[in-house]
């Protein structure tokens, strides 16, 4: 499996930096998209450089509703130009943001738990004010985890996902999450976007921590 992060604040030399998140699994079968930044264009021209191909996507998988997360959707839509094309969606997500995708793709309303690829899982709707899903991917050395903003909290959706085995690696944005403690028994940490604490993080996990930005790649 092979992961390349496709927007994030910070990027590689030659790639372009804005706020959001957005990062591409390559697995054997199949290839997923999740979330999409906020701008298209950019998301797209950081595609073309780090070699990923919009036609290639076989599903996207949308963490949460915010603008940072999902502003990026229909230009990756009409790029692949594949009605078929599924986008997994919370259930709570807007009538209307769940209309205009359904124009160009098949909408998959997720609510609880479900494998969505093989080997890979949505955490379904967590979270009270902010509901979002985060994905977990079942490797040899445990599970891959890959969060949009992790507004439900750290902490909460690891306790879900520990609930099915060892977590291995977690990369995404931590938010303003603070219990740096809790993060002491994962092996890999690559906190990037939105997170608060990142410095402290790199700090208090020196040997754990794995820098993460757009344009990099990873192979679990």
């Amino acid at each position: 499996m092979k992961i390349k992060i496709l927007y994030d604040n910070r990027a590689r030399e030659g790639f372009r930096a804005a706020w959001g998140f957005s990062c591409f699994i390559e697995l054997k079968k199949e290839k997923i998209l999740f979330d999409t930044g906020w701008d298209g264009n950019l998301l797209l021209f950081n595609m073309r450089k780090i070699g990923v191909d919009p036609k290639e996507i076989d599903k996207v998988v949308i963490s949460h509703e915010h603008w940072d997360h999902v502003g990026g959707l229909p230009f990756v839509l009409h790029e692949i130009n594949n009605p078929e094309v599924e986008v997994f969606v919370l259930r709570s997500f807007s009538a209307r943001l769940k209309g205009e995708v359904s124009k160009l793709a098949k909408v998959h309303e997720v609510r609880e738990k479900e494998e969505i690829s093989e080997n890979v899982f949505s955490t379904g709707e967590l979270g009270d004010y902010i509901k979002e899903q985060s994905l977990f991917i079942n490797t040899n050395k445990g599970f891959f985890v890959i969060t949009g903003c992790a507004h439900p909290g750290v902490d909460r959706i690891l306790d879900f996902i520990k609930n099915y085995g060892k977590v291995y690696w977690v990369i995404g944005g931590f938010h303003d999450f603070n219990k740096l403690e809790y993060l002491s028994e994962i092996s890999l940490l690559s906190p990037c976007h939105c997170t608060t604490y990142l410095n402290e993080i790199k700090k208090m996990y020196p040997k754990s921590y794995k820098e993460c930005c757009c344009g990099d790649e990873f192979e679990v």
